[in-house]
């Protein structure tokens, strides 16, 4: 049975390691997307180079990755163990084996483990992620709140839970280190809303 969770285990880090950002917009015409923009290949980076519907397609599928391990992780070995499974996706997306472990930094996935883990969380998480990007303009400055509450309504399922969720922020927080940094400087670059592309 060990084997098994490992095997789910490695297949949901590859689930997350899938770039779909660098994908699409390589097929789209775009380019690099690691040589345009923030150099960032999540769904805010393809928002500035690709507008809107190919931001909104690459989220959709990060958070499907996401989702899907934590899924393949209930099905094996129950819930805490498909939140650890959405760890491990989440991990994918940020360090790709493919892109010598630079990837994104893992909000879109992590969106998709609460969405999976528990609607209510993505609801709460999300209202809060679009109340600020809406006020302020700032999409890391949403995230930041994001990783502040997630863990906090994990420890209101199961200690367990909001153990992986501390984690998970932690990794998130760890990859937004260059625009904490740049926000507080008040060098952080705010979203354009680019509907055509």
């Amino acid at each position: 049975m060990i084997y098994t969770f490992i095997l789910v285990i490695v297949v949901s880090y590859l689930l997350g390691s899938v770039p779909f950002g660098l994908v699409l917009t390589k097929i789209s015409g775009l380019g690099d997307l690691r040589n345009v923009g923030s150099g960032n290949i999540g769904a805010t980076n393809v928002l500035r180079v690709g507008g809107v519907r190919m931001a909104a397609l690459v989220w959709l599928l990060d958070m499907l990755k996401a989702m899907v391990a934590v899924f393949l992780g209930r099905a094996i070995g129950g819930d805490v163990f498909a939140v650890l499974c959405g760890l491990c996706a989440v991990l994918g997306h940020c360090f790709p084996i493919w892109l010598r472990f630079r990837g994104g930094k893992g909000v879109s996935c992590l969106f998709g483990v609460l969405l999976a883990t528990n609607p209510f969380l993505f609801v709460f998480c999300g209202l809060a992620w679009l109340a600020v990007v809406l006020m302020l303009g700032y999409s890391s400055l949403g995230a930041l709140a994001v990783f502040a509450l997630a863990p906090i309504f994990g420890f209101a399922i199961d200690f367990w839970t909001g153990m992986i969720f501390v984690v998970l922020s932690l990794i998130c927080l760890w990859r937004h280190r260059e625009n904490i940094s740049r926000l507080m400087r008040g060098t952080e670059s705010k979203i354009v809303w680019k509907w055509k592309k």
